[in-house]
């Protein structure tokens, strides 16, 4: 079969409407807002926050003598 013909004849109706379908085309949709912190990072930054200062002597109490 030559390049230059479709595989199929296209068929057009005598009476009646002519429905075209569309190409499709791009469709924009709102950018989605992400947070700029992951949840399990804030668990682990609030866990090294509380580690900290539990490793911190508190401020009344003298230093440790050798």
């Amino acid at each position: 079969m030559p390049e230059g013909q479709a595989a199929f004849r296209e068929v057009l109706p005598k009476q009646g409407q002519l429905s075209v379908e569309d190409a499709a085309a791009m469709v924009l949709c709102k950018p989605k807002v992400l947070p700029l912190k992951s949840v399990s990072l804030e668990k682990l930054e609030k866990l090294q926050r509380a580690a900290l200062e539990a490793a911190r002597p508190a401020e009344g109490t003298p230093p440790p003598r050798p």
